[in-house]
């Protein structure tokens, strides 16, 4: 096995018995990256020079000597951070954010910057104003989004680790699409500071890993609070990976029957089904539960989150910083070519869509309507959450699709259908495989739970990745260039 296949805590380990080298683990992993990159498209920019100066140093925490690829929206201080918007195509910022301060004070060492969903609207990786990232698994295929290339590059040996952002699935979506784990944590754990931002009320920060534990180790270095955030939420920190251990016994989950009764690919439907009889076998109690405000998230999420879109994005101006157009003979008219040319088609659309909703006359019949279908999605949550310990779901209705495939805007959508829900509610939610359906592509399985209950869903998604075996499957991943 090459050091690039290791788990986080695998590396761990031989860093720390002197096995291997920080310098050692940094080679093969640009080697990798090298060899395979050409064909993933994973990463927007690498950091090569930063991260041997950094392996040079003597480097104190939790981990070090890790490396990891930071999707392209969180601020690296003097790394061009582009959102893989051409609009910022030359942004370097003058800070850190919080997560990446964090894991820099815990030893870890950023590899570079990952592809994206421009400004992480989107759900397959299509949408980057640079280009597409392909999925490990079948490089035909998409890779999901936004956190696309962050999975990717976990998924294809790239990095030990990743970190991506959820707004609506950004994180869990392409972790299911590429075989990996993908945590979303509860609104407010961890610090939103230097992420930036797309739909504020919305958007979490979270780890994209091999297995369960990485999951746990990356989430506590990145938690706490931040004053810097004023969403940041004064809690307790717990020590996660304390709850990496075989215990579902007892443990009341809930399905979900208005998610199991929509239409799924029967593949998708059978592995979650039969992932659920195993927590089932040993000791889990699991019942059918309703969420009746659920078939109305998806509708919710694509009022509110471009509504904040449209209000995040009106600093691109081409005035304060990044691209200016040079088209345009008055402010007017540089304003309107300067986002004309730096957006895409879809932040455009989002923009439109958002304005729209804000508008004068549309306001009580759009958005906030919404709002109040939110807060009957959060209470339906916390309602279930009073009975039951988790909720089970597929994380997606399908596998990966092809790259291309998904031309319609609105038939991209419905893949956030199981994701939504999540993010409207502001509760944490964990993908991990739960097996391959007949092309040989990776499905998820979701595990959601009550507010700041993270603990109780990496112990159930570790006990469940024991008796899949999934890291044996996710081992075979391989990507010929």
């Amino acid at each position: 096995m090459e050091l690039y296949d290791l788990t986080i805590h695998e590396l761990k380990e031989r860093l720390a018995d002197q096995e291997i080298s920080v310098t050692e683990v940094l080679n093969t992993f640009y080697e990798r990256i090298d060899q395979v990159d050409d064909s993933v498209r994973a990463y927007v920019s690498l950091t090569r020079d930063e991260a041997y100066q950094r392996a040079g140093e003597d480097l104190t925490g939790s981990l070090v000597g890790i490396p990891l690829a930071i999707k392209d929206n969180m601020s690296i201080e003097g790394i061009k951070t582009t959102c893989s918007s051409n609009i910022l195509n030359n942004y370097q910022p003058p800070y850190d954010a919080t997560v990446v301060k964090k894991l820099k004070e815990a030893g870890a060492i950023m590899l570079g910057k990952a592809n994206m969903d421009e400004f992480a609207m989107g759900s397959s990786t299509e949408n980057s104003g640079f280009f597409k990232t392909h999925n490990p698994w079948n490089l035909n295929h998409a890779p999901g989004g936004s956190s696309g290339g962050s999975a990717a590059a976990v998924a294809a040996g790239e990095a030990a680790g990743a970190l991506g952002s959820d707004t609506g699935g950004s994180i869990r979506q392409p972790a299911a699409y590429c075989g990996v784990v993908g945590l979303k944590p509860t609104y407010g754990n961890v610090s939103r500071y230097g992420l930036v931002a797309f739909a504020s009320s919305l958007d979490q920060i979270g780890p994209i890993t091999k297995d369960v534990k990485d999951s746990a180790i990356l989430l506590n270095a990145i938690t706490g609070h931040d004053p810097m955030d004023s969403t940041s939420v004064k809690l307790d920190k717990p020590d996660y990976t304390e709850f990496i251990k075989e215990d579902v016994k007892g443990l009341k989950i809930g399905l979900p029957e208005e998610y199991f009764s929509l239409e799924i690919n029967s593949e998708v439907k059978e592995s979650v089904l039969t992932a659920v009889k195993k927590m089932e076998g040993a000791g889990a109690i699991v019942e059918e539960v309703s969420l009746p405000s659920a078939e109305y998230a998806l509708a919710a999420y694509y009022i509110i989150a471009p509504a904040e879109a449209s209000s995040n994005l009106a600093r691109y101006d081409g005035v304060r910083y990044g691209f200016r157009s040079e088209q345009a003979s008055n402010v007017s008219e540089m304003f309107t070519t300067t986002r004309n040319q730096g957006f895409g088609d879809e932040v455009k659309r989002r923009i439109m869509l958002g304005t729209y909703v804000l508008s004068s006359g549309y306001y009580d019949a759009y958005y906030l309507k919404a709002q109040k279908v939110r807060t009957l999605i959060k209470e339906d949550f916390d309602k279930l959450f009073k009975e039951y310990d988790l909720l089970i779901s597929p994380t997606t209705p399908t596998t990966a699709f092809k790259l291309g495939e998904m031309s319609d805007p609105l038939e991209m959508y419905q893949m956030d259908i199981f994701t939504v829900p999540i993010n409207i509610a502001g509760i944490p939610a964990i993908s991990l495989p739960s097996g391959f359906d007949s092309a040989g592509l990776p499905i998820g399985l979701q595990i959601m739970g009550p507010h700041f209950g993270e603990g109780k869903i990496l112990q159930a998604a570790y006990t469940l990745e024991q008796l899949l075996n999934i890291k044996d499957k996710r081992a075979k991943v391989e990507v010929s260039k």
